[in-house]
C-alpha cells in the first residue's frame, strides 16, 4: 500500500504536479522524505563529474593536474589548459568555474582535458600582482606544457596526433612562446594539432618576430586594456609567411576575460582579489563569449 501511494505521488509529481497535486491526499512524513531522498539522488547522479588528480613528471619535481576524461577507452581527442596568473584553483576547488566550464563543456564534445598547476605544483599562490615572479610563462610554463604533453603520448586513452593547448592570460602568453618552432621537443611526433590563446601578452612576442609551428588562434576584446591588442594584432600581423596558420579574433567591445561567466565588467584597480590581475577592466560580454565557444569549437575540429 505504501508503495503503491509512493508511486502515484511521484507519478504525479513528474507529469502534471500543478493540476494533480491538489487532488492527492496530502503525503505524511515517511513519504515526503523518501521523495527528497529520491530528489537528492537525482541531482546528485546529474552533478558536474569531478576531475581526477594526477602526477606529472617534471626535470626536477612533479606537476600536479587536474584531468577530464569522458568515459570509455578512447582514444579521446585531448586538451592541455592552461590557467591564467590566478592560479588553477585552491583548496575550496581544485579548478576555478571558468576553466571548469570550458573543460566541461570539451568534456561533452568528446574531449579528455588535462589542467596542469604551474602554481600549486611550486607551492605558489596567485601571481597576478607578484613583481617578481618565480614562475615564467617562457621558461618554467613552458616546461610544464612539454611535460604535460609527454605525459599524454603514454596515455593510451589519448588520440595522440589532437592534443591541443589552449591557455589564457599568463597561460595564453606561456602557451607562444610553446609554440614557437625553436621550442619543439626532439620527440615532439606528432606535434600539437592546434592551439589557442585568450588575450595573452604579446607585446614581448611581438618584439621579437614571434612565428608559430602548429596553427594558433588569438582571441582578445577590442577593448581589453590588461592586454594590449594592437600588440597582438602586430604579432600575428608580422608572423604572416613564416609561419603555421596564425589568425587574431578581436571582439568587438569585449574586456578582458570576456568568456567569464556572470561577471560584471569593473575597474580591478579597485578589487583586492589576489587572483585579478591590479589594473584594467574585467567583465562578461555574452556576445564575445558566445562567438568564442563557435570560433574554439571550429579550431579545435581542424
Amino acid at each position: 500500500m505504501f508503495c503503491r501511494r509512493f508511486r502515484v505521488i511521484l507519478l504525479a509529481a513528474r507529469m502534471v504536479p500543478a493540476v494533480v497535486a491538489r487532488h492527492l491526499p496530502r503525503p505524511g512524513p515517511m513519504v515526503r522524505l523518501m521523495v527528497l531522498l529520491l530528489m537528492m539522488l537525482s541531482a546528485a547522479a546529474h552533478a558536474a563529474p569531478a576531475p581526477q588528480a594526477v602526477d606529472i613528471p617534471l626535470p626536477a619535481g612533479v606537476l600536479h593536474a587536474q584531468l577530464y576524461r569522458p568515459e570509455g577507452q578512447g582514444p579521446f581527442p585531448t586538451v592541455i589548459a592552461l590557467h591564467g596568473c590566478g592560479g588553477l584553483g585552491d583548496a575550496a576547488e581544485p579548478v576555478f568555474p571558468r576553466y571548469r566550464e570550458w573543460a566541461l563543456h570539451w568534456l561533452k564534445a568528446g574531449h579528455a582535458v588535462l589542467l596542469p598547476d604551474s602554481y600549486g605544483s611550486r607551492e605558489l599562490g596567485p601571481q597576478c600582482r607578484v613583481r617578481e615572479t618565480k614562475v615564467k610563462a617562457r621558461r618554467e610554463r613552458v616546461v610544464d606544457i612539454a611535460a604535460s604533453r609527454a605525459w599524454l603520448m603514454q596515455q593510451g586513452w589519448v588520440q595522440r596526433d589532437r592534443v591541443s593547448l589552449v591557455g589564457w592570460a599568463n597561460g595564453a602568453s606561456a602557451l607562444l612562446w610553446a609554440v614557437r618552432p625553436q621550442n619543439l621537443a626532439r620527440d615532439a611526433t606528432p606535434d600539437f594539432r592546434a592551439a589557442i590563446a585568450f588575450y595573452p601578452d604579446c607585446r614581448i612576442s611581438a618584439g621579437l618576430g614571434w612565428s608559430a609551428r602548429v596553427p594558433t588562434l588569438l582571441l582578445i576584446g577590442a577593448r581589453d586594456d590588461v592586454s594590449s591588442p594592437p600588440a597582438c594584432r602586430q604579432m600575428v600581423e608580422g608572423a604572416q609567411g613564416r609561419s603555421a596558420l596564425a589568425r587574431i579574433v578581436v571582439y568587438p567591445g569585449a574586456f578582458h576575460g570576456f568568456d567569464r561567466a556572470n561577471t560584471p565588467l569593473h575597474a580591478l584597480a579597485d578589487s583586492s582579489d589576489a587572483t585579478l590581475p591590479a589594473h584594467g577592466h574585467l567583465g562578461t560580454d555574452v556576445a564575445a563569449r558566445a562567438a568564442a565557444e563557435k570560433d574554439v569549437a571550429e579550431w579545435l575540429a581542424r
